[in-house]
């Protein structure tokens, strides 16, 4: 056990909330050693971020998040803009951090985080262009009808959602209608229904893409399908590491996270979402020529 974790499992909450303040106060004073990050997983939700996330941190030369370790992405560039630069900055390591790394394990390091709605917001493509238009970019594809299914699995499973799958699709506009026009008005704004019950339109994925394929060039994305990453997550791993000049590494094992069972969807639905996917599932494999298996 370390030392951070017996902190954590002795101290109170209230001082372990204070010690974290103090290590974001101290994390915004160093910001300018921190460089920014080498790498984003931009996508998408339900589609195995949280696990190629998990898989990344145990190699040896990508660094957890600093405070907050057990988390994936600050939210910097969707809910937490107007923190700032040099809050953002705050969560990866300084540069001295850094050349410890790569002392210690022959490698560079690469920097990064996960946040899945980052493909999805309207806003967050020219953010990132502007602060690191040089990063790696990650996405993960998955077929859009599991997707769907499966982001309204866990809003149901938190608590956050009333409506069965069905009912749920269908007041989907209704429920976000001029949230995305508000976060285009407000830079500030963050939209809880634009998150939790987009469960149609986040299947649409080349309509989210095309923002972030017109600003950064090709070679700066890896595209992943997500059920072959399911299949075979150690081939993928390894893809990975090599499109962000890591050293290979292999882990112990590759289990599923936030993985969520439940009653198979019904084939009414099914049948239903396929068709209104095929012309945007087609659309999507011309433009980045890939075969997709849905």
């Amino acid at each position: 056990m370390t030392i951070r974790d017996r902190v954590k499992e002795m101290a109170p909450d209230g001082l372990r909330e204070g010690i974290k303040r103090v290590l974001v106060r101290y994390g915004e004073r160093t910001s300018d050693r921190r460089p920014l990050p080498d790498f984003l997983i931009i996508g998408t939700k339900r589609g195995g971020t949280t696990s190629l996330w998990n898989y990344l941190i145990q190699h040896p030369l990508v660094p957890r998040l600093f405070p907050a370790w057990n988390t994936k992405s600050p939210h910097y560039f969707e809910e937490n803009w107007w923190r700032g630069e040099a809050w953002y900055r705050s969560h990866f390591p300084t540069v001295r951090q850094r050349a410890a790394l790569e002392r210690r394990h022959g490698g560079p390091v690469r920097a990064g985080e996960a946040s899945p709605l980052y493909m999805f917001h309207p806003l967050v493509p020219e953010r990132v262009h502007a602060l690191i238009p040089n990063v790696k970019l990650i996405v993960l594809l998955r077929n859009p009808v599991e997707r769907a299914y499966s982001h309204w699995k866990e809003r149901r499973t938190e608590g956050r959602e009333p409506l069965d799958f069905a009912e749920a699709l269908a007041r989907e506009p209704e429920r976000t209608a001029g949230e995305r026009e508000r976060m285009l008005a407000d830079p500030n704004y963050f939209s809880e229904p634009y998150d939790w019950y987009t469960y149609r339109a986040r299947g649409r994925y080349l309509e989210h893409l095309e923002p972030w394929l017109k600003l950064f060039d090709r070679d700066q994305f890896l595209f992943l399908i997500s059920e072959e990453f399911y299949a075979d997550p150690a081939g993928t791993y390894a893809r990975v590491l090599e499109f962000l000049g890591l050293p290979p590494y292999r882990l112990a094992n590759y289990r599923v996270y936030n993985d969520r069972r439940s009653a198979p969807l019904a084939p009414e639905l099914r049948e239903e979402l396929t068709e209104y996917y095929r012309p945007y599932n087609a659309a999507l494999a011309e433009r980045l020529g890939l075969n997709l298996p849905w």
